[in-house]
């Protein structure tokens, strides 16, 4: 039927079928072959290769079609599953005009989101944009559904849903907030890059000459900066790695964190062994956590960043667990203004999806001194310590080794409401170790001590008495501790509490939000 007055020859005709194969061909064959040469897939074979086979149903495709060269406007958005699970995800399509933001673009990004957010799903974002259209900005930037609605979007999402995001090329300017407010980012090595102003911009307003690889690359930000989670090698990799990490999450916040089938820990780690005696001993404690939870389970988050501190889920009987562990083979296991950040993010990603939180002790306490108090290190480690607080999941802390100072707090010690504080028979909690305290009270009488002889012995005795005061046995009578297990015995004690925890009460204060120290 045709408008009224209007001649039908006049309407325009459109064959479907060929409009709708000119927009699932994405731009023009140039850029396809450009992105080939770098190893970079089609965005539609991205999301292909990452959901379930056939279950993608796709929303907006027609956005913008009239425009003739914007096929689906740059990104596609829509619904799939991915394991069986419903997710809802974008994916920007670099082979048109380099996937930059139009008005369009913007709205089926908003909408995806709010679909994500409404139905209690996973958001994926695969990112490979270079922004916004410049000659678009009147339409897309400034507006209530403008780019910043996306961020706003987000963060309301945040905590109600996973949000996760894989890099395969640019996400310049405004666009690198995407990944910002994602849990986590998965950033294709030698193609991935985050800035917030190219390195042509960087030079006009700074002088400083620089490369986008140098300033922004995959390798800066999850080795330097920390906003990368995952550094990988192919974006088959990259998209395994969102699958991965979907699978130890809940659809949404009010969802328990899935079950897989239960394994055993590997045989070939002996607990007992891999903890020396002398805490001066190095050692890997992401070995420890390997030989202690469900062989292959491990699934480490941030790992080339802060490494003196190991975060990352597990399975504990089929069961998802966060671990936050100190690692004494970087830095003494140390905690840095960046360890504290990271842990802090990592508590509270746990909390908001019901994963259940363990902690592995063995830490000296935080670093001291000029260039970490202008770093701000009270200031994290009180961000650290307030999530720690704040996680009502059921959490236990293990004193593997030593928990000395402020660290004892910032690994959920007995005063942050842990569901069992349990030390293994190399444990030693105190304000600090022996030879440091030793030094601390009698530093004036042992300066006076002109025998070389006598005053080792007047140290060792000393550090002796110190030792009996932190015994784990008197801590342990003294209700600070309450259990001392040993270590081929601590998996089934973990597994047994874990699982008398799972009813436990989740309040933990009247308020609408805390004043959180950042």
């Amino acid at each position: 039927m045709t408008e009224p007055g209007v001649p039908p020859h006049t309407l325009p005709h459109h064959d479907l079928p060929e409009l709708t194969a000119e927009i699932l061909r994405g731009g023009a064959e140039k850029y396809h072959a450009a992105n080939e040469k770098r190893g970079k897939l089609f965005a539609r074979d991205r999301v292909a290769l990452l959901v379930d086979e056939g279950s993608f149903v796709e929303d907006g495709r027609f956005a913008n079609v009239m425009a003739g060269d914007l096929p689906a406007d740059g990104v596609v958005t829509g619904t799939a599953r991915i394991g069986g699970r419903p997710v809802c995800l974008m994916a920007n399509d670099s082979t048109v005009k380099a996937g930059s933001w139009g008005a369009r673009t913007v709205e089926k990004i908003i909408r995806i989101i709010e679909t994500a957010y409404r139905t209690g799903v996973p958001m994926v974002y695969l990112v490979d944009s270079a922004g916004a259209r410049i000659t678009d900005q009147v339409d897309l930037f400034p507006g209530r559904r403008g780019a910043g609605k996306i961020f706003h979007t987000q963060v309301r999402a945040s905590g109600s849903i996973p949000q996760v995001c894989a890099l395969f090329g640019p996400s310049a300017a405004g666009g690198a907030y995407i990944p910002a407010f994602c849990d986590v980012v998965v950033m294709v090595e030698g193609n991935a890059s985050m800035y917030l102003g190219s390195d042509r911009m960087v030079e006009m307003v700074t002088g400083e000459k620089t490369t986008l690889e140098a300033m922004g690359g995959a390798r800066v930000h999850c080795a330097e900066s920390g906003v990368g989670h995952f550094l990988v090698k192919t974006e088959q990799e990259a998209l395994e790695t969102v699958q991965r990490y979907l699978s130890y999450l809940p659809s949404n916040w009010q969802q328990d964190a899935p079950a897989a089938e239960a394994a055993d820990s590997p045989a070939n780690i002996d607990l007992a062994t891999l903890v020396p005696a002398s805490e001066r001993q190095a050692f890997d404690m992401r070995r420890f956590i390997k030989g202690l939870v469900d062989a292959d389970s491990f699934f480490e988050i941030h790992a080339l960043w802060a490494k003196e501190l190991t975060v990352g889920f597990a399975r504990l009987d089929g069961k998802p667990v966060g671990i936050v562990a100190n690692n004494p083979m970087f830095k003494g296991g140390v905690l840095f203004v960046d360890s504290a950040d990271k842990a802090t993010r990592f508590i509270q990603l746990c909390d908001a999806f019901n994963v259940p939180l363990l902690f592995l002790s063995d830490v000296p306490g935080f670093m001291v001194g000029t260039a970490v108090e202008k770093q701000g290190i009270i200031r994290h480690g009180a961000k650290m310590i307030t999530a720690v607080s704040e996680a009502t999941v059921p959490k236990i802390c293990v004193v593997v080794r030593k928990a000395y100072g402020a660290g004892l707090y910032a690994m959920a010690g007995p005063g942050f409401e842990p569901d069992a504080t349990i030390a293994l028979p190399t444990a030693k909690i105190a304000v600090m170790g022996a030879e440091a305290a030793v030094n601390a009270v009698y530093a004036n009488k042992i300066a006076a001590i002109e025998d070389e002889a006598e005053r080792a012995a007047f140290v060792a005795d000393k550090r002796a008495e110190y030792e009996t005061d932190i015994d784990f046995v008197r801590l342990a009578s003294e209700l600070v501790i309450d259990d001392i297990v040993e270590p081929a015995d601590l998996r089934s004690s973990l597994i047994a509490r874990y699982r008398a925890a799972e009813g436990k009460d989740r309040f933990f204060s009247r308020r609408r939000h805390g004043v959180t120290p950042v």
